[in-house]
């Protein structure tokens, strides 16, 4: 079911780009390939995309095995019916205008990962460039959130890894233009993706809760392998 997650993930990571482009806009224009011929240019955009995309799936591999132990004890259906739920929740907090809670320790993280940042963003050397793109993929962010929540609900190191990957890539399109062109999306574009991004993760809810069920319904709600046969009931 991998080719599950990888299309998920790249879902997700397309519907995020623009979100993307918003928080971390300035540290793409930032990056120092000005001096750089065309293909260095190129070679070094790629480099710092392929950074973050790095980040993330290191991520993914370090959540898979903690999915993979909620797996192994027997509480990956319940874990993905639970994940959908906070997502859900999420989705209605924007909805209803609620401000966003971070995560314990938000501040702190924070100042180590600008502090990182510091470190690279002035160097042109590929090298590092492509350790401000690593860097990057650290910064907190709600989107970033949600992937890891689909990850965790992989089960599997080879399916949170793959997720990570694919939501880091399916980010890389706009990014990459808007790092090589120096473009900036219009604010009408940005509104329309903004209004829809809600949408798009409140499906991604509703299937992780329908994953969980083991509804017997093919690649939507597919029988969980043995030690998950009884399904989820709603009684």
């Amino acid at each position: 079911m991998t080719w599950q997650f990888i299309i998920s993930g790249l879902a997700l990571g397309a519907i995020s780009s623009f979100h993307c482009v918003g928080m971390c806009g300035a540290i793409a224009f930032s990056i120092p390939t000005q001096h750089l011929s065309s293909v260095k240019k190129l070679l070094g955009i790629l480099l710092y995309n392929l950074g973050r995309v790095t980040t993330y799936t290191l991520i993914g591999v370090l959540f898979g095995l903690l999915g993979r132990q909620i797996s192994m004890s027997g509480f990956q259906q319940w874990f993905s019916i639970a994940a959908g739920c906070v997502i859900i929740m999420i989705v209605l907090q924007a909805f209803i205008k609620k401000p966003a809670y971070h995560l314990p320790g938000y501040n702190k993280a924070m100042k180590l990962i600008t502090k990182l940042i510091s470190r690279f963003i002035g160097k042109p050397s590929l090298g590092s460039i492509y350790m401000l793109g690593v860097a990057n993929g650290l910064l907190p962010c709600g989107l970033v959130y949600l992937a890891i929540t689909g990850a965790l609900a992989a089960g599997t190191v080879e399916g949170a890894a793959s997720f990570m990957a694919a939501f880091g890539l399916g980010t890389l399109p706009a990014m990459f233009l808007l790092a090589y062109f120096s473009f900036i999306i219009s604010l009408s574009a940005r509104n329309i993706i903004k209004k829809a991004v809600p949408y798009v993760v409140g499906v991604m809810g509703v299937l992780l809760i329908l994953r969980g069920m083991g509804l017997g319904i093919g690649y939507i709600s597919p029988v969980l392998p043995t030690g998950y046969n009884n399904a989820v009931s709603c009684h």
